[in-house]
């Protein structure tokens, strides 16, 4: 049976109707009644809502990681007022203590993809949260500058290891009609762990200034205790296992997601296709991934300027600004007190988190790029309104309230856009598009150039502010989001609905990336991603 046929004829295919409208086979067509309850049919429908309910389970849990990422950049935007007055450091060693923190991450990303291939997703958790610890209990304790840039440093390679095995485990556990609502789960936890960050910071600020930023690190400690409780539950990757030609333990956690045992036995056969140039080279397979990735086939081409690209677009329309510096660009605007300015970071991030879950309900419905236009059309908007209003601010044209509240709006409007689509959509279709046999070290790679990205944002943005404004830098960023909206129209294709295997297929031809709906009958498997 080609990978088309099974597609529409498991649970979590998709079957076509005569307009070329994809449904769900399992959620649209009914089943037959004979006016008697079958039980066995009824143990089946008993079966399938416990296995939703495990790998939703699976996926809060291994998103615990990215909380981390969000809480320390939330807390951060806090913490370095109170830092600078403690430490006495200085306006660049402020730059380098926040932006260290995404270049380093990038080596943790590197090191993740190769430890995930190696000793299994599962585990790659594990010593993200191990080395996060490490690093925050550092910056908790840290008597200098000196100090608190090893912990900074430290915490930034295990976040490195979170973000990038997170969306990594989630993609591969879930079933294709849910993967997008379920890989938005590491994003969310991201947006959950800002908006604690900003509470904490507001939280403590009544504390002495040696003491109240401390506490604040400190806080950021205990969602990494928790993962430890995470690996009770949480299973191994499937496709890991295959790789590892473990199939049997493979067909055991496929079972427990799908809660079918034949839909597990189908999709066990299509990972072990897709699987086979994996583990037929496994010895020195990294150095043949690692090949094939720098010299890549025209679809794995395709595949890497869709990921990559859509990477370093999220992060250099500002976002990382807007958060890190949230208080300095809130200053600009006209509040001056510490404690308003902290009050209005929690404002900012509550924007981020509640919007987050609209996408969330949305990204399985109305799919991927509907997002994406919507998401980087309003951060087009919101940024140069913002660039508009400080602008006229300083040149005192229009009245200060006025002006603060139109600031506002525009940074919370300009972070829930964010949190609609580029936010978590970014991370779902990174770890979607890859092939198994190199989407460990491909989504690696993504990971570093968002997090080079997100460095080169967040240590220049002080010094750019200072060459051109505040106003000037959110003009740049407006014209950098105003281009992503046509990066999303030619780069980025629809894959809502597909599964992993399936969406290898959709990149062998670039012209189907316009059409508004792909005829899976129509499309062969059979060694499409190695022309």
């Amino acid at each position: 049976m080609g990978l088309a046929e099974e597609a529409i004829g498991n649970g979590e295919g998709l079957g076509i109707r005569a307009k070329q409208k994809y449904v769900r086979v399992n959620a649209q067509i009914p089943e037959e009644t004979t006016g008697e309850e079958n039980p066995n049919r009824m143990k089946e429908t008993d079966r399938i809502k416990q296995s939703r309910r495990y790998v939703i389970a699976c996926a809060l849990f291994a998103s615990l990681n990215s909380v981390l990422l969000g809480y320390d950049v939330g807390v951060m935007s806090g913490c370095i007022l109170f830092i600078q007055k403690d430490l006495h450091i200085t306006e660049v060693q402020q730059e380098v203590l926040i932006g260290c923190l995404s270049f380093i991450s990038l080596v943790g990303g590197l090191a993740a993809g190769r430890t995930a291939d190696a000793i299994g997703r599962k585990w790659t958790i594990a010593v993200a949260a191990i080395i996060f610890q490490t690093g925050a209990a550092i910056m908790t304790f840290a008597p200098s500058f000196a100090v608190l840039m090893m912990g900074r440093l430290l915490a930034g390679v295990g976040i490195g290891f979170g973000i990038m095995i997170a969306p990594v485990y989630v993609a591969e556990i879930s079933p294709a009609v849910t993967r997008g609502f379920l890989s938005s789960f590491p994003e969310i936890s991201v947006n959950v762990g800002i908006l604690l960050g900003y509470i904490s910071n507001y939280a403590f600020s009544g504390l002495s200034n040696h003491i109240n930023w401390r506490v604040m690190l400190a806080v950021g400690i205990f969602p990494s205790v928790f993962v430890g409780f995470a690996l009770l539950v949480i299973p191994e990757s499937p496709r890991w296992l295959v790789m590892q030609n473990r199939a049997d333990e493979a067909r055991s956690v496929l079972i427990k997601i799908v809660g079918s045992e034949v839909e597990a036995n189908e999709r066990l056969a299509e990972i072990e296709i897709a699987a086979m140039p994996a583990t037929a080279g496994k010895s020195g397979s990294t150095k043949a991934v690692w090949s094939e990735i720098l010299n890549p086939s025209p679809v794995l081409k395709r595949m890497l300027i869709t990921g990559l690209g859509i990477q370093c677009f999220q992060q250099i329309t500002g976002t990382d600004a807007a958060v890190y510096y949230s208080p300095t660009i809130l200053r600009a605007a006209g509040i001056k007190s510490d404690n308003k300015l902290l009050a209005a970071t929690v404002a900012v991030g509550f924007s981020k988190t509640v919007f987050i879950l609209i996408a969330i309900l949305l990204i399985d419905r109305a799919g991927r790029k509907p997002l994406l236009y919507v998401s980087t059309i309003g951060m087009t908007i919101c940024l140069f309104s913002l660039a508009v209003s400080l602008c006229l601010l300083d040149k005192g044209s229009v009245p200060e309230p006025a002006g603060i509240a139109v600031a506002m709006a525009a940074v919370c409007g300009n972070v829930a856009f964010f949190s609609v689509g580029m936010g978590p959509v970014t991370w779902v279709v990174g770890s979607e598009i890859f092939p198994l046999r190199v989407r460990a070290q491909a989504v690696a790679l993504g990971t570093v150039a968002n997090r080079v990205s997100s460095g080169l944002v967040a240590m220049s943005f002080l010094s750019i502010c200072n060459a051109i404004s505040v106003s000037g830098a959110f003009f740049i960023f407006g014209f950098l989001s105003a281009l992503a909206v046509a990066f999303v129209y030619r780069f980025v294709p629809e894959t809502r609905g597909k599964n992993l295997e399936q969406i290898e297929v959709l990149f062998g031809d670039v012209g189907e990336w316009e059409r508004k709906e792909m005829e899976l009958s129509d499309v062969k498997y059979e060694g499409i991603v190695n022309k």
